[in-house]
C-alpha cells in the first residue's frame, strides 16, 4: 500500500465513525508512525509503506475509531512549543491554557518562586520556567499517577529548552501538605505566584462531553462539582496564607465563569482583578494581586 493510499484508508476510517478531525487525525497518525511531515503526502504519496509500519498505522486508526484521543495514541502533545508527555492520567494541553501561561510570564520577574496547583502534566509550571529566567516552582496535585507523568516532563523540558528547571512536584490535596509550614504570607519560602487551572466542569456538564474526554481523560481533572466553582473557592481562601505581599494569582476558568471567579477574587481582598479573553473572545484567565491583610 502507498503512503497516499494508508492515508485514504485512514480518512475513509475515521469519517465512518464520525471523528470531526477525520482528515488531520488521519494524517498525523500516519506522520507519527512513518516519521514523515505534512509535506510527504503530496511529495512521496506514492511511496510504498513497509508491512510494519501499514499494521501499526491501522490499529492506531482503529483506536482512534474507538475515539481515544489522538495524543494518548501518540503519547505526545505540543504546549508552548514544548512537547508533553501525556496518558490518560493527565489533561490534554489545550491551546486555550496557554494564554494563562501568557499572562503569567507577564509578572513573572528573574527569581520568582511559582506554585501550580493541580499541576497534572505540568505543562503550565514547566513552560513558565523554561520560558522565564532564574525561576523556581512547585507542581501539586492529588495525583500518584499525574506526578509521575509531570516528572517525565520535567526531563523532556529541560532537555528541549536546554537548561536544567528548578523545579519539584509533590502530592498534596490542593494547600494540605503546606498547612502549618508557612507562619505568614512573607515567609521567605512563600510563592510570588500562583498558577491554577482546576477541575471546573460543573458535574451536570461532565455527561455531555465529547466522549474523548468524557470517557479517557481523568475525571478528577475535570469534575469541579455542583456549580464547578468548588476548586476557586478553596483555592481563593487557602492560597492566601502562602502568597507573598503583592502576589499575584492566575486562573484558567470556564467561559461562563468570569464573573463568578471575580468576584470570589475580590471577596477575598485580591486587587486589580481582571478577565482575559482568549483569541475566541471567550472569558479564559482570571488574575489579581493579593495584599496582606492588616
Amino acid at each position: 500500500m502507498t503512503y497516499r493510499e494508508c492515508y485514504t484508508y485512514g480518512l475513509d476510517v475515521l469519517s465512518k465513525a464520525g471523528i470531526a478531525d477525520a482528515r488531520i487525525d488521519a494524517r498525523l497518525l500516519l506522520e507519527f508512525v512513518c516519521k514523515t511531515s505534512q509535506h510527504d503526502l503530496l511529495l512521496h504519496g506514492n511511496r510504498e509503506v513497509d508491512e510494519t509500519e501499514l499494521a501499526i498505522y491501522k490499529e492506531c486508526i482503529a483506536r482512534r475509531s474507538q475515539r481515544i484521543p489522538l495524543q494518548h495514541i501518540t503519547g505526545e502533545q505540543s504546549f508552548m512549543g514544548f512537547d508533553f508527555t501525556v496518558n490518560e492520567h493527565v489533561l490534554v494541553p489545550r491551546q486555550d491554557t496557554e494564554l494563562l501561561v501568557e499572562e503569567a510570564l507577564k509578572v513573572l520577574k528573574p527569581g520568582m518562586r511559582i506554585l501550580d496547583m493541580c499541576t497534572g502534566s505540568g505543562c503550565i509550571l514547566l513552560s513558565l520556567l523554561a520560558l522565564s529566567q532564574g525561576c523556581e516552582g512547585v507542581g501539586a496535585d492529588i495525583s500518584k499517577e499525574a506526578l509521575q507523568v509531570a516528572c517525565q516532563n520535567h526531563l523532556g523540558v529541560s532537555e528541549q529548552c536546554g537548561k536544567e528547571l528548578a523545579v519539584t512536584f509533590v502530592e498534596s490535596d490542593l494547600f494540605a501538605v503546606w498547612k502549618g509550614t508557612y507562619a505568614s504570607a512573607g515567609d521567605s519560602h512563600a510563592f510570588d505566584v500562583i498558577v491554577s487551572n482546576p477541575p471546573y466542569i460543573a458535574s451536570a456538564v461532565i455527561e455531555t462531553l465529547e466522549p474523548e474526554v468524557r470517557l479517557h481523560e481523568p475525571i478528577g481533572a475535570l469534575d469541579g462539582t455542583a456549580d464547578g466553582l468548588y476548586f476557586y473557592r478553596k483555592i481563593v481562601t487557602d492560597c492566601k496564607a502562602f502568597l507573598k505581599k503583592g502576589g499575584a494569582l492566575l486562573f484558567e476558568i470556564g467561559h461562563d465563569q468570569g464573573v463568578a471567579v471575580s468576584e470570589l477574587m475580590k471577596e477575598a481582598g485580591f486587587t486589580g482583578v481582571t478577565v482575559k479573553q482568549d483569541y475566541a473572545g471567550l472569558d479564559r484567565v482570571v488574575h489579581g494581586y493579593y495584599e496582606e491583610e492588616a
